[in-house]
């Protein structure tokens, strides 16, 4: 399922993209000029079979990108909607025998032979996905959010410890902390580069997604439909914003102990209970306040997503799009453009990945950050909807999972 294509800016890269990737134009992804020659492809001892789990615009588009690295061979696909995992199939070069729909689809890859799987699904399954794939010893390239309740989330951090203990493989597929100006960025920080932490300030603004009228649950597994549905999503603020958040706590290098926020649905004849703008403050045990401010609306905004961290000494901004530096103090830093980060970052973890499997690396790093990440966004939606202050520590206590009914859907 497509996570993005609902997104102007998003929906263009994705669909331009994928087509790119999936006909064999990698230089076009790396920004060459038709007159440029093609460097020549990597060889690799090695090919890791790998299963697509989720065959939307942005899971055809990673399984392009997958085939295109060279060291992997696209085995299986998964997907809800049969024409869905054919379509993906006949674009990847995977045998008919090896496409596979409905619920159970993603267990029918897992045991059809391959290596490894990627998972880039409807939120809502994320977690028991990855569980299932590691439990049967495969190793997990996954989307973000990696869950969208409290209890998904720990069940999250268990497979990715679980994954250690069996010598796997899981990594969550963030851009932002890719891209060298900005991890450089990050490390000066670590380093004291803003002086004392004074506040941080985030943004995730989006053009406003698809709210189908036809509300039955097969037709809410179709493409962006289920973005506005809470239990499928996760809301805005944790599907979208997820890539801010975790700008966030890379930077502070911790998650906030509490968040009090307010949200409003402003779309026209609502049809899911999804929310189109959040405001959240958010704190830190050491008294640190983040704002974080999000949207989902047509107004013509430009897609934005970001960190401002500001110190008594200096002042840092961590991009998505646009530019990243460090003013003042004594290890300013003029950063610069952060340019194709949708396709070069998930290239950069693709290559990861495969290096991960290829050498035995299961430190698995990402794991606990994308949960840290997640129980961020999801602290900030439960204290905005309930229009309350809520600590980390009540919100897990509660350990509330998000429900969705999948009766009369095709197993």
């Amino acid at each position: 399922m497509n996570i993005e294509n609902h997104l102007s800016r998003r929906k263009f890269l994705g669909t331009t993209l994928a087509t790119a990737a999936v006909g064999g134009l990698i230089h076009t992804l790396q920004g060459q000029t038709s007159d440029t020659k093609p460097a020549t492809p990597p060889v690799f001892d090695r090919k890791i079979k790998i299963g697509l789990i989720g065959c939307g615009g942005r899971g055809a588009w990673l399984g392009g990108l997958f085939k295109q690295h060279g060291g992997f061979e696209l085995h299986a696909t998964a997907d809800y909607f049969q024409p869905m995992a054919d379509k993906a199939g006949d674009a990847l070069g995977v045998d008919k025998s090896r496409r596979f729909s409905g619920l159970s689809a993603y267990k029918r890859l897992i045991d059809s032979g391959v290596e490894a799987v990627i998972i880039v699904n409807i939120p809502h399954f994320h977690a028991l996905h990855a569980r299932a794939a590691i439990e049967a010893g495969r190793h997990v390239y996954a989307a973000k959010p990696v869950a969208i309740d409290v209890p998904n989330a720990l069940h999250v951090l268990s497979t990715g410890q679980l994954a250690t203990e069996k010598k796997l493989v899981h990594l969550v597929d963030y851009q932002i902390p890719t891209n060298p100006v900005n991890i450089e960025i990050v490390k000066r920080i670590h380093e004291g580069a803003l002086g004392h932490l004074t506040h941080v300030e985030s943004m995730g603004y989006a053009s406003g997604w698809s709210d189908p009228a036809d509300r039955n649950h097969e037709n809410l597994l179709h493409s962006g439909n289920w973005l506005t549905t809470t239990a499928l999503s996760g809301d805005f603020i944790v599907e979208y914003s997820i890539h801010s958040i975790d700008a966030v706590l890379w930077a502070v290098g911790k998650r906030p102990v509490k968040a009090i926020g307010r949200t409003r649905r402003c779309r026209p004849n609502p049809q899911g209970d999804g929310n189109d703008i959040y405001n959240v403050t958010y704190e830190f045990e050491d008294g640190l306040v983040w704002t974080h401010r999000c949207q989902a609306l047509h107004n013509t905004q430009d897609d934005i997503i970001l960190c401002e961290v500001y110190g008594d000494e200096a002042y840092a901004l961590i991009n998505y799009y646009g530019k990243s530096f460090l003013r003042g103090g004594h290890k300013q830093y003029g950063g610069g453009a952060i340019a194709s980060l949708y396709d070069e970052g998930a290239i950069r973890n693709i290559a990861t990945f495969y290096q991960n499997v290829v050498s035995g690396n299961c430190e698995n790093s990402t794991v606990k950050k994308a949960v840290d990440d997640a129980l961020t966004g999801i602290l900030g939606r439960e204290a905005s909807c309930r229009r309350i202050e809520l600590t980390m520590d009540d919100l897990i206590k509660e350990n509330r999972t998000l429900e969705f009914d999948l009766t009369g859907l095709t197993q």
